[in-house]
Protein backbone atom coordinates (compact mmCIF):
# COMPACT_ATOMS: atom_id res chain seq x y z
CA UNK A 1 0.00 0.00 0.00
CA UNK A 2 1.34 3.61 -0.40
CA UNK A 3 1.80 5.67 2.56
CA UNK A 4 -1.69 7.70 2.65
CA UNK A 5 -3.33 4.14 1.96
CA UNK A 6 -1.73 2.67 4.98
CA UNK A 7 -2.84 5.47 7.44
CA UNK A 8 -6.71 5.09 5.99
CA UNK A 9 -6.14 1.45 6.80
CA UNK A 10 -5.17 2.05 10.01
CA UNK A 11 -7.62 4.66 10.73
CA UNK A 12 -10.51 1.94 9.30
CA UNK A 13 -9.44 -0.43 11.90
CA UNK A 14 -9.72 1.72 14.29
CA UNK A 15 -13.01 3.15 13.69
CA UNK A 16 -14.68 -0.31 13.14
CA UNK A 17 -13.45 -1.70 16.37
CA UNK A 18 -14.96 1.65 17.98
CA UNK A 19 -18.46 0.55 15.62
CA UNK A 20 -18.37 -2.82 17.05
CA UNK A 21 -18.62 -1.92 20.52
CA UNK A 22 -21.49 -0.04 19.85
CA UNK A 23 -24.97 -1.95 19.89
CA UNK A 24 -26.66 -0.53 16.32
CA UNK A 25 -29.64 -2.81 15.87
CA UNK A 26 -31.84 -1.85 13.32
CA UNK A 27 -33.98 1.43 14.30
CA UNK A 28 -31.14 1.90 17.47
CA UNK A 29 -28.87 3.02 15.53
CA UNK A 30 -28.52 6.51 17.14
CA UNK A 31 -25.28 5.98 18.99
CA UNK A 32 -23.39 4.47 16.19
CA UNK A 33 -24.53 7.20 13.65
CA UNK A 34 -23.04 10.08 16.05
CA UNK A 35 -20.01 8.78 16.74
CA UNK A 36 -18.85 7.87 12.55
CA UNK A 37 -20.67 11.47 12.06
CA UNK A 38 -18.28 13.08 14.52
CA UNK A 39 -15.26 10.85 12.76
CA UNK A 40 -15.75 12.91 9.39
CA UNK A 41 -16.50 16.28 11.43
CA UNK A 42 -13.53 15.81 13.62
CA UNK A 43 -11.67 15.80 10.24
CA UNK A 44 -13.57 19.40 9.14
CA UNK A 45 -15.74 17.50 6.80
CA UNK A 46 -19.00 18.96 6.67
CA UNK A 47 -21.87 16.47 7.50
CA UNK A 48 -25.60 16.34 6.96
CA UNK A 49 -27.68 14.05 9.40
CA UNK A 50 -31.47 12.63 8.92
CA UNK A 51 -32.64 10.06 11.63
CA UNK A 52 -30.07 7.99 11.58
CA UNK A 53 -28.42 8.27 8.52
CA UNK A 54 -25.77 11.07 7.19
CA UNK A 55 -24.10 12.32 4.07
CA UNK A 56 -21.08 14.21 2.81
CA UNK A 57 -20.20 15.79 -0.07
CA UNK A 58 -16.88 16.33 -1.77
CA UNK A 59 -15.21 19.46 -0.64
CA UNK A 60 -15.64 20.33 -4.42
CA UNK A 61 -18.84 19.53 -5.37
CA UNK A 62 -20.32 20.62 -8.38
CA UNK A 63 -23.92 20.63 -9.30
CA UNK A 64 -22.62 20.56 -13.09
CA UNK A 65 -21.07 17.33 -12.63
CA UNK A 66 -22.86 13.59 -12.67
CA UNK A 67 -22.45 12.34 -8.80
CA UNK A 68 -21.43 8.71 -7.60
CA UNK A 69 -22.86 7.52 -4.51
CA UNK A 70 -21.38 5.81 -1.72
CA UNK A 71 -23.26 4.22 0.32
CA UNK A 72 -23.28 1.14 3.16
CA UNK A 73 -25.40 0.35 6.41
CA UNK A 74 -24.47 0.90 9.74
CA UNK A 75 -27.43 -1.36 11.35
CA UNK A 76 -26.82 -5.14 12.40
CA UNK A 77 -28.92 -7.82 13.27
CA UNK A 78 -29.09 -9.53 16.97
CA UNK A 79 -26.59 -12.01 17.76
CA UNK A 80 -27.89 -15.28 17.37
CA UNK A 81 -27.43 -17.98 20.25
CA UNK A 82 -24.75 -19.49 18.43
CA UNK A 83 -22.03 -16.71 19.94
CA UNK A 84 -19.48 -17.99 21.86
CA UNK A 85 -17.60 -14.71 22.11
CA UNK A 86 -18.75 -11.23 23.03
CA UNK A 87 -20.28 -9.43 20.14
CA UNK A 88 -19.88 -5.81 21.05
CA UNK A 89 -15.81 -7.12 21.89
CA UNK A 90 -13.58 -5.85 18.52
CA UNK A 91 -10.64 -8.70 19.35
CA UNK A 92 -8.32 -9.29 16.12
CA UNK A 93 -6.81 -13.12 16.56
CA UNK A 94 -5.00 -14.81 13.43
CA UNK A 95 -5.70 -11.96 11.33
CA UNK A 96 -9.43 -11.64 11.50
CA UNK A 97 -10.97 -8.76 13.29
CA UNK A 98 -14.39 -10.27 15.62
CA UNK A 99 -17.22 -8.50 16.34
CA UNK A 100 -21.09 -8.74 15.47
CA UNK A 101 -21.22 -6.04 11.87
CA UNK A 102 -17.60 -6.26 11.07
CA UNK A 103 -18.63 -8.30 8.09
CA UNK A 104 -21.86 -6.82 7.53
CA UNK A 105 -21.24 -4.06 6.83
CA UNK A 106 -18.67 -2.86 9.14
CA UNK A 107 -15.63 -3.61 7.01
CA UNK A 108 -17.65 -1.85 3.81
CA UNK A 109 -18.57 1.48 5.78
CA UNK A 110 -15.13 2.20 7.21
CA UNK A 111 -13.20 1.43 3.84
CA UNK A 112 -15.70 3.38 1.93
CA UNK A 113 -15.29 6.55 4.69
CA UNK A 114 -11.62 6.24 3.56
CA UNK A 115 -11.78 5.74 0.24
CA UNK A 116 -14.20 9.26 0.17
CA UNK A 117 -11.38 10.81 2.41
CA UNK A 118 -9.18 10.30 0.14
CA UNK A 119 -11.02 11.92 -2.67
CA UNK A 120 -12.77 14.44 -0.90
CA UNK A 121 -10.23 17.61 -1.26
CA UNK A 122 -9.35 16.49 -4.83
CA UNK A 123 -10.21 19.37 -7.52
CA UNK A 124 -10.93 18.25 -11.24
CA UNK A 125 -13.01 15.31 -10.69
CA UNK A 126 -15.03 14.02 -13.49
CA UNK A 127 -17.83 13.02 -10.63
CA UNK A 128 -18.97 14.36 -7.61
CA UNK A 129 -18.48 12.03 -4.74
CA UNK A 130 -21.57 11.58 -1.87
CA UNK A 131 -21.23 9.50 0.77
CA UNK A 132 -23.92 8.24 2.37
CA UNK A 133 -23.78 5.83 5.84
CA UNK A 134 -27.55 4.77 6.34
CA UNK A 135 -29.89 2.98 9.10
CA UNK A 136 -32.36 -0.19 8.78
CA UNK A 137 -31.13 -1.85 5.78
CA UNK A 138 -31.32 -5.14 7.74
CA UNK A 139 -34.61 -4.91 7.68
CA UNK A 140 -35.09 -2.59 4.43
CA UNK A 141 -36.83 0.00 6.98
CA UNK A 142 -38.25 2.99 5.35
CA UNK A 143 -35.94 5.30 7.43
CA UNK A 144 -32.90 4.13 6.43
CA UNK A 145 -31.55 5.06 2.61
CA UNK A 146 -35.31 5.36 1.46
CA UNK A 147 -35.30 8.15 4.10
CA UNK A 148 -32.02 9.47 3.24
CA UNK A 149 -32.09 9.35 -0.95
CA UNK A 150 -34.47 11.99 -1.48
CA UNK A 151 -32.22 14.34 0.46
CA UNK A 152 -29.37 14.38 -1.44
CA UNK A 153 -27.66 15.40 -4.75
CA UNK A 154 -29.30 14.04 -8.20
CA UNK A 155 -27.69 10.85 -8.08
CA UNK A 156 -26.07 8.73 -11.65
CA UNK A 157 -24.69 5.74 -10.13
CA UNK A 158 -24.27 4.38 -6.39
CA UNK A 159 -21.46 1.49 -5.44
CA UNK A 160 -23.73 0.13 -2.34
CA UNK A 161 -20.81 -1.52 0.46
CA UNK A 162 -22.24 -5.09 1.09
CA UNK A 163 -19.65 -8.37 1.37
CA UNK A 164 -18.80 -9.64 -1.88
CA UNK A 165 -15.04 -10.44 -1.68
CA UNK A 166 -14.81 -7.06 -3.99
CA UNK A 167 -15.77 -8.89 -6.89
CA UNK A 168 -18.92 -7.11 -8.59
CA UNK A 169 -22.49 -7.79 -8.23
CA UNK A 170 -24.15 -6.16 -11.13
CA UNK A 171 -27.19 -7.43 -10.60
CA UNK A 172 -29.82 -8.21 -7.58
CA UNK A 173 -32.81 -9.81 -7.32
CA UNK A 174 -35.60 -7.56 -5.46
CA UNK A 175 -38.17 -9.15 -2.95
CA UNK A 176 -41.61 -9.78 -2.93
CA UNK A 177 -43.55 -11.03 -0.19
CA UNK A 178 -47.16 -12.32 -0.47
CA UNK A 179 -49.30 -13.09 2.15
CA UNK A 180 -52.13 -15.88 0.83
CA UNK A 181 -55.16 -16.92 3.02
CA UNK A 182 -56.55 -20.93 1.59
CA UNK A 183 -60.31 -20.86 2.81
CA UNK A 184 -62.32 -23.39 3.27
CA UNK A 185 -65.31 -24.44 5.13
CA UNK A 186 -65.01 -26.12 9.25
CA UNK A 187 -66.46 -29.12 10.38
CA UNK A 188 -65.89 -32.18 12.62
CA UNK A 189 -62.58 -34.20 11.30
CA UNK A 190 -64.42 -37.48 11.87
CA UNK A 191 -66.87 -37.19 9.49
CA UNK A 192 -67.07 -36.03 6.31
CA UNK A 193 -67.78 -32.53 6.96
CA UNK A 194 -66.14 -29.44 6.27
CA UNK A 195 -63.98 -28.29 2.82
CA UNK A 196 -60.50 -28.35 4.26
CA UNK A 197 -58.33 -24.78 3.63
CA UNK A 198 -55.03 -26.98 4.14
CA UNK A 199 -55.97 -29.18 1.10
CA UNK A 200 -57.12 -26.03 -0.98
CA UNK A 201 -53.31 -24.55 0.23
CA UNK A 202 -51.40 -27.67 -0.59
CA UNK A 203 -52.95 -26.94 -4.28
CA UNK A 204 -51.44 -23.81 -4.39
CA UNK A 205 -48.08 -24.73 -3.27
CA UNK A 206 -47.93 -26.97 -5.41
CA UNK A 207 -48.00 -24.72 -8.20
CA UNK A 208 -46.16 -22.54 -7.12
CA UNK A 209 -42.93 -25.09 -6.39
CA UNK A 210 -43.26 -26.30 -9.72
CA UNK A 211 -44.46 -23.56 -12.36
CA UNK A 212 -41.50 -21.49 -14.12
CA UNK A 213 -41.81 -17.87 -15.07
CA UNK A 214 -40.57 -17.97 -19.24
CA UNK A 215 -38.25 -15.30 -18.82
CA UNK A 216 -35.03 -15.90 -17.56
CA UNK A 217 -31.99 -13.41 -16.67
CA UNK A 218 -28.88 -13.64 -17.64
CA UNK A 219 -27.89 -12.31 -14.15
CA UNK A 220 -29.72 -14.11 -12.21
CA UNK A 221 -31.58 -16.48 -13.42
CA UNK A 222 -35.27 -17.66 -12.75
CA UNK A 223 -37.71 -15.97 -10.81
CA UNK A 224 -37.84 -18.02 -7.08
CA UNK A 225 -40.90 -18.90 -5.54
CA UNK A 226 -40.86 -20.16 -1.95
CA UNK A 227 -44.00 -21.25 0.82
CA UNK A 228 -41.81 -20.48 3.98
CA UNK A 229 -44.69 -20.00 6.27
CA UNK A 230 -47.80 -22.01 6.85
CA UNK A 231 -50.55 -22.19 9.51
CA UNK A 232 -53.83 -22.40 10.24
CA UNK A 233 -56.80 -21.11 12.82
CA UNK A 234 -57.45 -24.20 14.47
CA UNK A 235 -56.33 -25.51 18.06
CA UNK A 236 -57.89 -28.58 17.67
CA UNK A 237 -56.67 -31.93 16.13
CA UNK A 238 -60.72 -32.62 15.56
CA UNK A 239 -61.66 -29.68 13.63
CA UNK A 240 -61.47 -29.38 9.43
CA UNK A 241 -59.94 -26.16 9.21
CA UNK A 242 -61.54 -23.08 7.35
CA UNK A 243 -58.85 -21.14 6.69
CA UNK A 244 -54.84 -21.96 5.86
CA UNK A 245 -52.57 -18.88 5.71
CA UNK A 246 -49.04 -19.23 4.29
CA UNK A 247 -46.32 -16.37 3.17
CA UNK A 248 -44.28 -16.49 -0.33
CA UNK A 249 -40.80 -15.23 -0.97
CA UNK A 250 -40.60 -14.35 -4.27
CA UNK A 251 -37.54 -13.33 -5.53
CA UNK A 252 -37.59 -11.34 -8.58
CA UNK A 253 -34.77 -10.98 -11.03
CA UNK A 254 -34.47 -8.08 -13.70
CA UNK A 255 -36.98 -8.39 -16.76
CA UNK A 256 -39.70 -9.06 -14.23
CA UNK A 257 -41.41 -6.17 -12.45
CA UNK A 258 -43.33 -6.53 -9.10
CA UNK A 259 -46.37 -6.18 -10.55
CA UNK A 260 -46.33 -8.54 -13.13
CA UNK A 261 -45.25 -11.80 -11.33
CA UNK A 262 -48.31 -10.49 -8.89
CA UNK A 263 -50.75 -10.65 -11.38
CA UNK A 264 -49.31 -14.37 -13.19
CA UNK A 265 -49.42 -15.55 -9.23
CA UNK A 266 -53.19 -14.29 -8.53
CA UNK A 267 -54.35 -15.98 -12.10
CA UNK A 268 -53.53 -19.15 -11.24
CA UNK A 269 -54.02 -19.39 -7.25
CA UNK A 270 -57.01 -20.29 -5.53
CA UNK A 271 -56.11 -18.39 -2.17
CA UNK A 272 -56.55 -14.75 -1.85
CA UNK A 273 -53.24 -13.19 -2.11
CA UNK A 274 -51.85 -9.51 -0.62
CA UNK A 275 -48.54 -8.34 -1.16
CA UNK A 276 -46.80 -6.87 1.79
CA UNK A 277 -44.90 -4.51 -0.51
CA UNK A 278 -43.85 -3.65 -3.75
CA UNK A 279 -40.99 -1.06 -2.79
CA UNK A 280 -37.93 -3.93 -3.34
CA UNK A 281 -36.53 -3.95 -6.95
CA UNK A 282 -34.37 -6.00 -9.18
CA UNK A 283 -31.85 -3.22 -9.70
CA UNK A 284 -28.86 -3.58 -12.11
CA UNK A 285 -25.74 -1.88 -13.68
CA UNK A 286 -24.92 -2.17 -17.24
CA UNK A 287 -21.58 -3.93 -17.92
CA UNK A 288 -20.68 -1.59 -20.27
CA UNK A 289 -20.76 1.15 -17.34
CA UNK A 290 -17.40 2.54 -16.68
CA UNK A 291 -17.03 1.31 -13.20
CA UNK A 292 -17.98 -2.08 -14.34
CA UNK A 293 -15.25 -2.03 -16.83
CA UNK A 294 -13.00 -0.18 -14.71
CA UNK A 295 -13.66 -3.40 -12.00
CA UNK A 296 -13.13 -6.05 -14.60
CA UNK A 297 -10.49 -4.26 -15.87
CA UNK A 298 -8.57 -5.17 -12.10
CA UNK A 299 -9.62 -8.43 -12.75
CA UNK A 300 -13.02 -8.55 -10.56
CA UNK A 301 -15.71 -11.56 -11.66
CA UNK A 302 -19.08 -9.84 -12.28
CA UNK A 303 -21.91 -11.98 -10.85
CA UNK A 304 -26.16 -11.99 -10.17
CA UNK A 305 -26.51 -11.46 -6.50
CA UNK A 306 -29.63 -13.35 -4.87
CA UNK A 307 -29.60 -11.31 -1.69
CA UNK A 308 -31.50 -7.77 -1.45
CA UNK A 309 -29.54 -5.11 -0.22
CA UNK A 310 -30.25 -1.09 -0.08
CA UNK A 311 -29.75 -1.42 -3.70
CA UNK A 312 -33.49 -2.30 -3.76
CA UNK A 313 -34.58 1.19 -2.81
CA UNK A 314 -32.41 3.14 -5.58
CA UNK A 315 -34.16 4.16 -8.70
CA UNK A 316 -30.51 4.43 -10.84
CA UNK A 317 -27.79 2.11 -11.61
CA UNK A 318 -26.23 0.42 -8.63
CA UNK A 319 -22.89 -2.18 -8.11
CA UNK A 320 -22.75 -3.55 -4.87
CA UNK A 321 -19.11 -4.41 -3.74
CA UNK A 322 -17.40 -4.25 -0.72
CA UNK A 323 -14.72 -6.31 1.53
CA UNK A 324 -16.11 -9.05 3.16
CA UNK A 325 -17.81 -12.75 2.74
CA UNK A 326 -21.68 -12.65 2.48
CA UNK A 327 -21.63 -16.05 3.76
CA UNK A 328 -20.31 -14.82 6.81
CA UNK A 329 -23.33 -12.33 7.09
CA UNK A 330 -25.42 -12.85 10.15
CA UNK A 331 -22.86 -16.01 11.36
CA UNK A 332 -22.21 -16.79 14.80
CA UNK A 333 -18.56 -15.12 15.91
CA UNK A 334 -18.82 -12.94 12.29
CA UNK A 335 -15.44 -11.62 11.68
CA UNK A 336 -13.65 -10.02 8.64
CA UNK A 337 -10.07 -10.49 7.77
CA UNK A 338 -7.88 -7.17 8.49
CA UNK A 339 -6.20 -7.82 5.42
CA UNK A 340 -9.86 -7.84 3.49
CA UNK A 341 -10.33 -3.86 4.67
CA UNK A 342 -6.76 -3.27 3.38
CA UNK A 343 -7.82 -4.60 -0.08
CA UNK A 344 -11.44 -2.71 0.18
CA UNK A 345 -9.71 0.44 0.59
CA UNK A 346 -7.10 -0.02 -2.03
CA UNK A 347 -9.55 -1.67 -4.50
CA UNK A 348 -12.09 0.84 -3.98
CA UNK A 349 -9.71 4.02 -4.92
CA UNK A 350 -8.08 2.15 -7.78
CA UNK A 351 -12.16 1.81 -9.38
CA UNK A 352 -12.81 5.01 -8.69
CA UNK A 353 -9.69 6.18 -10.20
CA UNK A 354 -10.42 4.30 -13.25
CA UNK A 355 -13.17 7.02 -13.65
CA UNK A 356 -13.28 9.91 -11.36
CA UNK A 357 -10.48 11.46 -13.48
Amino acid sequence: MMPVEEKLHDEAIALLKQLIAIPSFSKEENRTADMLLAFFEQKGLKAHRHLNNFWVLNKYFDSSKPSILLNSHHDTVKPNAQYTRNPFEAVVEEGKLYGLGSNDAGGCVVSLMAAFLHYYSLQNLKYNLVIAITAEEEISGKNGVEATLPLLPAIDVAIVGEPTQMNLAVAEKGLLVLDAVAKGRSGHAAREEGDSAILKAMRDIHWISTYRFPRVSEWLGDVKMSVTVINTENKAHNIVPSECRFVIDVRVPDGYTHEEIFQTIQEHLQSEITPRSLRLRASSIDINHPLVKAGVAMGKSCYGSPTTSDSALMNFPTLKCGPGDSARSHTANEFIFVEEIKTGIRDYIRLLDGVIF
